[in-house]
Parts: structure tokens; C-alpha cells; sequence
């Protein structure tokens, strides 16, 4: 089913004040009061926890268990090394969590 113009210029519209909307409601609700403990703990551990995903989702494919496979383990290897390098020395999660992606990608693309 193909759209007009119109149509999608309305989906596109109500897509964007909708995607506003989400964006502002936390800063709408807690603006004057404190947030529940609930969050603050989410929001402290947030990022240790999607590095431990981003890791064991890394290790999780069996070929690089066994070491048996051409880059035997070497991209998945080093890009959790770099991550926790990186997060240890400059202790920003987007940085770590980006930088040991890029080396494991290109990495697994050379060898």
C-alpha cells in the first residue's frame, strides 16, 4: 500500500510530536520533585549492565568458545579488552561500549 504525499507528511507529523512527547515526559513529571530510588539505581547501573549484555552477547557464539575457527576468538577477544580498557581509564560508558564495538567489527571483517 503506497501513501500520498499528504498522508505521509501526517505520519511523519504525528511521528515526530509523538517522539517529542516521550522525550519531554520525564523532564515533564519530575521537574518538580525527586525522582523514585528506583530510577536513580537504574539510572547508576544502567550502563555496567549493557556492557555485561554487549559482552555476553559478544562470547556467546560457540565458534568463539572452541578456538577452533580462523580468527580463533581474537575479535571477540579484544573487543571486550578494549572495552573494559576503556571504561577503566576514561569511565564513560558510550565511549567504551562504541569503541570496543568498532574493533571487534572491524576486526571480525580483516581476519
Amino acid at each position: 500500500m503506497r501513501l500520498t504525499l499528504s498522508e505521509a507528511l501526517i505520519a511523519t507529523l504525528v511521528t515526530a510530536a509523538l517522539m517529542y512527547l516521550l522525550r519531554a515526559f520525564p523532564f515533564i513529571l519530575f521537574s518538580r520533585k525527586k525522582p523514585p530510588k528506583v530510577l536513580s539505581f537504574i539510572e547508576k547501573y544502567i550502563p555496567a549492565m549493557v556492557i555485561g549484555v554487549l559482552i555476553v552477547y559478544c562470547l556467546a557464539d560457540p565458534k568463539y568458545m572452541t578456538f577452533s575457527s580462523s580468527p580463533w576468538g581474537i575479535p571477540a577477544i579484544a573487543g571486550v579488552l578494549l572495552t573494559i580498557i576503556l571504561h577503566l581509564w576514561k569511565g564513560n560508558s558510550m565511549i567504551s561500549i562504541f569503541g570496543g564495538t568498532i574493533l571487534f567489527m572491524v576486526l571480525e571483517r580483516l581476519l
